[in-house]
């Protein structure tokens, strides 16, 4: 439903890889003439796949240099330069040792008739100072050039692998228990419903429900949060929650490969995958930049014949050659993709999902924050406070509506239902429990009809119940038997800690709130009075709430909508950005959102607009930078002042500083 309805300016909807590990192993073409075309394994470029980057693997290279050094060394430091042919020899050996690679991937390219990319700008710039007789300079562009390949490539290996450990945390081995005793497996082989058990300091290995009385567990790793959760016997426990007290007993509910951990970890793996706009306009600049400034290039050789009165070819052609080595756009792109998993690193640190870059981009317009209020700003624990009844005595009212409220899942009904405890009328017969969307729920208890709802469900019936009722600002569940009001229990929600301090630094940002809820309107009122949020509408039916966000698109708002991302789902797909609240324990949250905040925390909200707005700034800051440096030594090379020399520097030092630059997203402290 989401992928069918949901079509966005910011293209935020991109189909993952069907294959996960083709997904993990996609390099990005810097320069490449397809903003899609990825090179292949043998094509031996890699900005994007987890290699080993040491200098063992560059043996080749660090040889190059020191040729490079010991040529130079005898050239300036002793005044001596061997006599051709053997300084020709010497220097293209060193050439060939530094880009061999380089060569290979610009003649693979060349026979596609691929000419406008690094590798042969880079070919033809170097080729071209041997033609001329500047034997170091050539061997020195290719060097520094692969220096910069090699630490782009470690960059992004690294922001890769520190995204995959920050989640992929899952045990090689568990404890299971069989037959009495207790053998040490890998999680794989664990099947549903056994029992695996969890020392002091051991991360729980898979989903499961607690057999145990009481444990406490570290969830920093799922959900950014430190303090210690404590569970009790029949909670759910997720893999990668580390044990902190006792040895813990654990039945399995979930396999290996279906665990919540593994879910997320997946999902952060293919967010890699999804551009930005930011990503695609560099693509396209790319595509379009590179063919110009070497047509450029050669006018810079040919032009002066017919306006230059001594012009000498030899000069012109050097002049050429210092423009297409700092042409090369391939730092700049490569620092971009750095940036976005960088901020993808950042908020998943901080317990945020982000399904791709995109979104990082999506929340740095947002503008106007839309959020439900049961479970995102209030903590959709609810306790029974007061029981009225009617000519019905309140046990039995109770036991009816705990008996009807168990065939839901809503957390007005748990509550009823936990408040029975015992006495939630297990020996009543329930039959023809019907949902009716925003009113309640309808069904048969041994053979009596029974409504258990809101007053908007009693209206429906043409059910007469006290008018009272009406003016009472909490949550209410108004009963009825065969067609008369029997009662009604009062139910009263918590507002969550941070709820005031993520509505009071929204503000700051200068973004506006709105909460809508199905709830009675007294009841929107009294929270939104309590937080300081700007309009609040209650008593809304789902296709209420999708018609009060389209009311504030219309009005040109961008919108984040923040909900349970199941219940929801339409006001999710409508909005710019879907953020679940919540969402570590449940899978379809993760499926529905856009963005995932794993814990309940309001406040994540605003963490996720400041990781958008810094990796939005980080990047922008590298794209002008590395812009107006290109610019200024393209037109000192074309005025002759530049040597290839000082290019290569300008080229290789200003991929560092953007590399740098962005690799700085990761260690910031939000």
């Amino acid at each position: 439903m989401k992928e069918q309805n949901k079509k966005k300016a910011t293209d935020k909807k991109v189909n993952p890889p069907s294959d996960k590990r083709k997904a993990t192993s996609k390099k990005e073409n810097c320069c490449a003439t397809d903003e899609e075309e990825i090179h292949s394994e043998d094509d031996g470029h890699d900005h994007g796949g987890i290699e080993d980057s040491g200098w063992r693997s560059h043996w080749q290279l660090l040889l190059a240099i020191a040729i490079l050094f010991v040529m130079l060394t005898m050239e300036f430091g002793f005044k001596y330069i061997p006599e051709f042919p053997i300084n020709l020899i010497v220097f293209s050996v060193a050439y060939l040792l530094a880009g061999y690679n380089v060569l290979y991937l610009a003649w693979r390219k060349a026979i596609r008739f691929d000419f406008f990319n690094e590798f042969f700008l880079m070919s033809v710039a170097t080729i071209g100072a041997f033609a001329i007789g500047s034997y170091s300079e050539g061997v020195a562009v290719m060097a520094f050039y692969s220096i910069g390949e090699w630490f782009q490539d470690a960059a992004v290996n690294r922001a890769k692998r520190s995204i995959k450990a920050l989640l992929d945390i899952r045990p090689d081995e568990v404890s299971v228990v069989r037959k009495g005793n207790v053998e040490v497996i890998n999680p794989k082989d664990v099947a549903l419903n056994e029992i695996i058990r969890v020392k002091p300091g051991e991360k729980v290995a898979l989903d499961g429900e607690l057999l145990s009385e009481k444990a406490s567990f570290n969830t920093a790793a799922l959900t950014g949060e430190s303090r210690p959760d404590t569970k009790g016997k029949g909670d759910p426990v997720y893999a990668g929650m580390i044990n902190l007290n006792t040895v813990t007993e654990i039945k399995v509910t979930s396999l290996f490969t279906d665990s919540k951990l593994s879910k997320i970890l997946e999902m952060v793996q293919d967010a890699t995958a999804r551009k930005s706009q930011t990503q695609l306009f560099i693509s396209r600049f790319a595509k379009i930049y590179t063919p110009i400034v070497f047509a450029l290039a050669v006018a810079v050789c040919f032009v002066p014949y017919f306006f230059v009165s001594d012009y000498n070819f030899n000069d012109w052609f050097y002049r050429s050659l210092v423009f297409l080595v700092i042409s090369c756009p391939c730092a700049l792109v490569v620092s971009i993709p750095l940036g976005y998993f960088g901020g993808i690193g950042l908020a998943s640190r901080n317990g945020i999902l982000f399904k791709g870059s995109n979104f990082l981009d999506v929340m740095t317009g947002i503008d106007t924050v839309v959020m439900d209020k049961t479970g995102t700003l209030t903590e959709g624990v609810f306790k029974v406070q007061e029981i009225v009844t009617k000519d019905i005595e309140e046990p039995y009212l109770v036991k009816l509506a705990a008996a009807i409220e168990s065939q839901s899942t809503h957390p007005i009904g748990m509550a009823i239902v936990e408040h029975a405890g015992k006495e939630k009328g297990k020996e009543l017969s329930i039959a023809e429990v019907e949902e009716i969307s925003g009113h309640g729920l309808k069904g048969k208890i041994d053979g009596k009809e029974v409504l258990a709802g809101n007053t908007k469900l009693m209206k429906k019936f043409n059910i007469e119940y006290p008018a009272e009722i009406d003016n009472i600002v909490y949550t209410i569940v108004v009963v009825a038997v065969d067609k008369k009001y029997k009662g009604h229990i009062t139910i009263a929600d918590k507002i969550k800690e941070d709820a005031v301090q993520a509505i009071n630094s929204m503000h700051a940002l200068n973004i506006k709130t709105v909460m809508l809820s199905g709830d009675k309107q007294s009841v929107v009122d009294e929270v939104a009075k309590k937080l300081g949020i700007d309009n609040a509408y209650g008593d809304l039916l789902p296709e209420g709430k999708v018609e009060k966000v389209q009311a504030l698109k219309d009005q040109g708002k961008h919108i984040a909508f923040v909900g349970d991302g199941v219940n929801d789902a339409p006001v999710v797909a409508l909005a710019d950005a879907g953020i679940a609240m919540g969402g570590l324990g449940s899978d379809a949250t993760i499926e529905t959102a856009d963005i995932v905040i794993q814990n309940d925390q309001p406040s994540k909200i605003v963490t996720a607009i400041k990781v958008g707005k810094l990796t939005k700034q980080v990047v922008w800051q590298n794209i002008i930078m590395a812009m107006v440096v290109k610019l200024i030594v393209l037109g000192l090379g074309a005025g002759g002042i530049a040597t290839l020399w000082e290019a290569v520097i300008a080229d290789v030092g200003v991929a560092l500083l953007a590399i740098l630059n962005a690799v700085r997203i990761q260690r910031m402290k939000l």
